[in-house]
């Protein structure tokens, strides 16, 4: 089980999250942590091999995902609607199901820009997934 770690690098806490999601996400065949400043896949592991683009691709719809030019209009309507100021983000977590997999983005708490992704298989119960994403990435403080 992770644990809360203050003291390590940014690089350790990356890799350990990732590693954190692999094993406890129910039905898990990868994990990952992309950087939307920088549109960089900072670490993943996964079961099967996968071609460098595709990887790189996904930190790429990653950053589409949430801050898409139409995302990001749909955030400002929001809080101008609702009086609010600030960098914070509407859209913590997103779940797309694709033919075969389950895909969960979820922001990191304190890094808005940091987000963590897990792919599972479709038969994931999702009620799970979301609890054990959610409890793994409280425990990391990136």
């Amino acid at each position: 089980m992770a644990t809360k770690r203050m003291t390590a690098s940014f690089s350790d806490q990356v890799m350990g999250l990732v590693k954190s999601l692999r094993t406890e996400a129910p039905d898990c065949v990868a994990s990952g942590v992309v950087d939307m400043a920088t549109g960089m896949l900072l670490s993943y592991e996964t079961v099967e091999n996968h071609p460098p683009e595709v990887l790189d691709l996904l930190a790429g719809a990653t950053l589409d995902l949430f801050q898409g030019r139409t995302v990001v209009m749909i955030e400002d309507v929001f809080k101008e609607r609702r009086g609010m100021a600030g960098d914070n983000h509407f859209f913590q977590e997103i779940l797309v199901n694709s033919e075969n997999l389950t895909h969960l983005f979820v922001r990191m708490n304190e890094q808005q820009d940091v987000v963590a992704v897990v792919v599972c298989r479709k038969s994931v119960n999702v009620g799970m997934l979301f609890a054990q994403v959610r409890r793994v990435v409280k425990e990391y403080s990136l």
